[in-house]
């Protein structure tokens, strides 16, 4: 984990001290899933002993449980008498094509429309896959694109590598931080025990990478507020991630809801979005809008592709990115298989959700210090560089998950109780837990509480 851990921690201006990691094992995969794992939670907790260091003058130690990081990578959430509905739509899924592979992701509504109207109205698996083998990679990658759908032609991470998205994407930094001049003085209220008490995060995030962040400061006490549209479903994954929020609905296109908006954004401290790059600026909350109504205001956002090259504004998510960028290739090698092997589980989400959150509590501990704001960009896509050139995985297996991982108490969720897995970052003096259980999209209203 060390040469991960050392990146990470200098791309977000971190002490580079050894973090201590319990246990053995690994989640089975062509890279070191299991250490980025740790890394990306080790970083997220160093983030905030290094804010009560600033504040107290004490710094807390901190260290990770190998195991537990690697499950909070796939859920954290063990329902009593229920389940989840499933990640996927039927539809999503790789396909062969005419000169090699393509994976659709249809799990929008809108998203499997797009699909559906390059491909024709497709029943099931076996109907998409015999319209998808007449057409090569590229063309069919480029046609549902074009129709505003999501798709990703199998690439190797070579012909990544010469790619203009990739070349792009790979000269950028893992963070880049960008500090804004505007002092708006904020006093700290929180404590060892909750560091981010009072802190407001407004959360425009959606499925897997930035609810992980938002859910993190949530643990240490921030007040999170996330705000989906009024159509936007994904419950799959809803219980997994609100835990911790309130969870409201807005119209960005109506002007009532658009005033609210703004309001909730003047009264921020934080705001976590994972937009198309260019998509806040299209409603007309560009970066120049958002920081003349919260100057002081940390702003942090990711996407898929990057923030540069022609596919900066491409939608795109963790198994698309997977395709693009080799690592899918490169699974299918490892295991010696005759289609695309993804890593176990959604780990650039994670992650990337992970340093986001690190990421706010950095920009959070200059704000303190300096009274400026500032902001920083991530993507998926740079997470991906960072997994593949730490090398390969381990064939160590993790032990098998048993009761004593999970918290003895019970989640009483908005659709049933559940229990949750015990917190993968130890951090002295301070509790990562979460006032609120997980609950329904819109289930709150939109104002700061």
């Amino acid at each position: 984990m060390t040469d991960l851990l050392t990146s990470i921690q200098a791309a977000l201006g971190l002490p580079r001290t050894p973090i201590p990691v319990s246990g053995h094992g690994a989640l089975p995969s062509a890279f070191a899933v299991t250490d980025l794992a740790c890394a990306s939670i080790a970083a997220a907790g160093q983030a905030v002993c290094e804010l009560l260091k600033q504040q107290t003058g004490y710094l807390p130690a901190v260290a990770v449980d190998r195991r537990l990081a690697s499950f909070w990578f796939s859920t954290s959430l063990r329902p009593i008498g229920w389940q989840v509905p499933p990640l996927w739509d039927p539809i999503t899924g790789d396909y062969a094509t005419r000169d090699g592979w393509i994976r659709l992701h249809t799990n929008a509504p809108h998203h499997r429309a797009a699909a559906e109207h390059v491909l024709g109205a497709c029943a099931d698996r076996a109907a998409m896959a015999a319209q998808v083998a007449q057409w090569t990679s590229a063309d069919l990658e480029q046609a549902v694109v074009a129709a505003n759908g999501c798709a990703a032609q199998m690439r190797s991470w070579a012909q990544w590598q010469q790619h203009p998205q990739g070349l792009a994407v790979n000269a950028e930094p893992l963070v880049q931080f960008i500090e804004q001049q505007s002092p708006q003085v904020l006093a700290w209220q929180g404590s060892p025990a909750r560091p981010l008490a009072a802190i407001k995060v407004l959360d425009l995030t959606r499925v897997l990478a930035g609810p992980t962040a938002s859910r993190f400061l949530a643990g240490l006490g921030a007040n999170v507020l996330r705000i989906d549209p009024p159509s936007w479903n994904e419950p799959g994954v809803v219980p997994e991630m609100t835990l911790g929020k309130r969870c409201a609905r807005l119209d960005l296109q109506v002007p009532a809801d658009r005033a609210m908006f703004e309001n909730l954004l003047k009264d921020a401290d934080v705001l976590l979005h994972g937009y198309r790059a260019d998509a806040l600026e299209h409603l007309g909350f560009g970066a120049e809008r958002r920081r003349q109504l919260a100057p002081g205001l940390i702003d942090v956002c990711l996407n898929a592709y990057g923030w540069s090259g022609p596919w900066q504004n491409r939608r795109g998510f963790d198994s698309l990115v997977q395709m693009s960028s080799g690592i899918a290739e490169a699974g299918q090698h490892w295991k010696h298989s005759d289609k695309p092997t993804p890593l176990p589980v959604q780990a650039l989400d994670h992650a990337t959700g992970y340093l986001m959150a690190a990421s706010a509590i950095r920009l959070l501990t200059g704000r303190l210090a300096t009274g400026r704001g500032g902001s920083a960009r991530l993507s998926l896509a740079r997470t991906a560089k960072l997994l593949i050139e730490h090398g390969s995985g381990t064939l160590d297996p993790l032990q098998a998950e048993d009761g004593q991982d999970q918290d003895s108490a019970i989640e009483h969720t908005a659709w049933g109780p559940a229990r949750r897995l015990r917190v993968p970052v130890q951090i002295s003096g301070t509790a990562v837990s979460w006032d609120l259980p997980a609950t329904e999209l819109g289930s709150h209203p939109p104002c700061w509480p």
